[in-house]
């Protein structure tokens, strides 16, 4: 008889047993529906977000298509502006504009992309050099653009001599996308791994195949990103030009001519042209489509490069 019931309580969990199971299950059931809860909670923050992004996106250019397409034609893009800009077209502007980025970009890419290797290859993390250029380069990205305006008219345009012109416009540009352009090269030439360059040199491959073949293909999302953000900023820039490249809407005929870019006839026509609105926006949407160009053409050739590497 006692053996019988030592087995039937083996057999069968007491009370105690089953009221602790059940309430652990209960508990566990209960953290899962608040992460469950949470979960929800947080998918629809980030949904609001992006969709109140897109939103803003569409309802901004929605409401310049509404209001500049009715006046885009090939005589707006092929013919110089007249009568203060109310009449005419855009091509002397065009023809600035693509100056001015071009000196930009000519003497942006070299010295942001020696700089960033400079930074991420060749010195140490907590070096007090690089330490310091770090510092400078997070400083300069936040300085205003009427600063770099001010500072392109006295350095470029009065102590260099430039006067009000394509180059003193395109070189202050180009101060003010380096800082942009060398960080984000320089952070995706620290996100390759270190097994990378390891193993190149394991193979006796020298540091400057490595650096061309290896390490910049590898980098090329973070050269492009830097590349759009800082195009995207230049090229829709005000301030700066105001006081470097100049008010000339004729087309330039060297770069030494004073030129209008896009954004500042935008400026210009919206604010200081009474009737020129209707050309304003024709030309704000004409600037939309040429950053959209940029952006599309630099994200193509980037990964054309990227794809030619790893293929060699």
């Amino acid at each position: 008889m006692a053996l019988f019931s030592s087995h039937s309580h083996a057999t069968h969990p007491s009370k105690g047993s089953k009221k602790r199971k059940f309430l652990s299950d209960s508990r566990n059931h209960r953290h899962r529906s608040k992460i469950a809860y949470r979960d929800r909670v947080l998918s629809i923050i980030v949904w609001f977000v992006a969709l109140s992004v897109a939103a803003s996106l569409a309802i901004i250019l929605g409401h310049l298509v509404w209001y500049g397409s009715s006046h885009l034609s090939w005589e707006f893009l092929t013919t110089d502006p007249e009568n203060a800009g109310r009449e005419g077209g855009i091509a002397s502007i065009l023809v600035s504009t693509a100056l001015i980025l071009g000196v930009c970009l000519a003497v942006a890419l070299p010295l942001g992309l020696g700089t960033a290797i400079l930074l991420a290859e060749f010195t140490a993390t907590n070096n007090l050099f690089s330490r310091l250029v770090r510092r400078s380069l997070d400083m300069l990205a936040g300085v205003p653009s009427i600063v770099f305006g001010l500072f392109g008219n006295a350095f470029f345009c009065v102590t260099l001599g430039l006067g009000f012109s394509i180059l003193s416009g395109g070189l202050t540009l180009a101060c003010m996308v380096l800082p942009i352009l060398i960080r984000s090269i320089e952070e995706g030439l620290r996100a390759v791994p270190e097994e990378y360059r390891l193993g190149a040199a394991s193979l006796g491959i020298s540091r400057t195949s490595t650096l061309t073949n290896l390490l910049l293909p590898a980098a090329v999302p973070s050269l492009v990103a830097g590349l759009i953000l800082g195009i995207g900023r230049v090229i829709a820039e005000t301030a700066a030009l105001i006081y470097t490249s100049g008010y000339v809407d004729r087309t330039p005929t060297s770069l030494f001519d004073s030129g209008r870019a896009l954004s500042l006839h935008i400026y210009e026509l919206s604010m200081n042209v009474p009737g020129g609105d209707d050309n304003a926006y024709a030309s704000a949407v004409i600037l939309v489509i040429v950053i959209l160009l940029i952006n599309t053409t630099a994200i193509y050739l980037g990964k054309q490069w990227h794809d030619r590497s790893l293929q060699e």
